[in-house]
């Protein structure tokens, strides 16, 4: 019998393949079960015109996040940048602009039409410092340490397993790595029943998490700095939320193995003056 969440992932994987599809074939992006105008709430018209104006039109039409990353992640020129769930690429070509050539972004998406989407986006942009991965969020295929920022746009709440997909965060970061994360987040009144009342699951709604254990995965997996703000409301009682916080740079595991006797990073004798 086939597990529920792999039924979600195929339903998830199936509407994003149909998204992009729709986007080759000149029609309209969708995030839901039924098409739908993008609005102020989701897609390109939450990014500035002048990044707009940088960017292809099929990467535009192919937008389905619910905030813009790219404005919140505070990137600089020769970062390393990963994009969970990348799409037809739009935050990996602003990221790439921003980190240079001396920088690069790399995008990762299950959905196989909208990694073709995304590469015929990098082609059209001219983009030389972009890398576009196939794989899961809960499973992402990169080395540990590598990664300096890592940003998402509106799908971490569609994640079966959200506590593996912050483990894999918290692993391919570099020491002193962040996060700058838009997702939906709901109340903490609300409960998983109220949230499925005010949208499906593949429409970014029902496998969002509350405030409160949003927070609590994130310090699950080690994350320090943690910084949740409601930017606008989706539905009632859910919110697209800028998410940040930091891998330290000192693991507090690494720290609680080395004991109270410890100095300069070793358990010895030692002067640290």
């Amino acid at each position: 019998m086939t597990e529920p969440s792999a039924d979600l992932r195929e339903t998830v994987r199936w509407r994003y393949a149909a998204a992009a599809a729709q986007v080759t074939e000149g029609g309209t992006a969708c995030c839901g079960p039924d098409a739908i105008e993008i609005d102020d709430n989701f897609g390109s018209a939450l990014y500035a015109a002048d990044e707009r104006d940088t960017l292809p039109a099929e990467a535009l039409a192919a937008s389905l996040g619910c905030g813009n990353p790219t404005a919140v992640a505070d990137l600089h020129e020769g970062e390393r940048v990963l994009d969970l769930g990348s799409g037809g690429g739009i935050d990996v070509l602003l990221s790439a602009r921003r980190v240079g050539l001396t920088g690069k972004a790399y995008g990762l998406d299950m959905t196989e039409e909208m990694l073709a989407l995304a590469l015929e986006n990098q082609q059209q942009a001219g983009a030389t410092n972009v890398e576009f991965l196939k794989g899961a969020i809960e499973a992402i295929p990169l080395p540990a340490n590598t990664i300096d920022v890592v940003i998402s746009n509106c799908v971490i709440n569609l994640s079966t397993d959200k506590p593996a997909v912050f483990a894999e965060m918290f692993r391919v970061l570099k020491p002193g790595g962040r996060i700058g994360i838009s997702d939906v987040v709901a109340d903490d009144t609300l409960t998983p029943e109220q949230r499925a009342e005010r949208g499906d699951h593949v429409g970014c709604i029902a496998g969002a998490l509350s405030f409160t254990e949003y927070r609590q995965g994130l310090e699950a997996a080690g994350f320090t700095t943690i910084e949740l703000s409601p930017t606008h409301a989706v539905a009632d009682g859910m919110h697209s939320a800028i998410v940040r916080a930091t891998k330290p740079t000192v693991s507090n595991r690494a720290e609680a193995s080395t004991g109270s006797d410890s100095c300069c990073g070793v358990t010895a004798c030692c002067n640290c003056s």
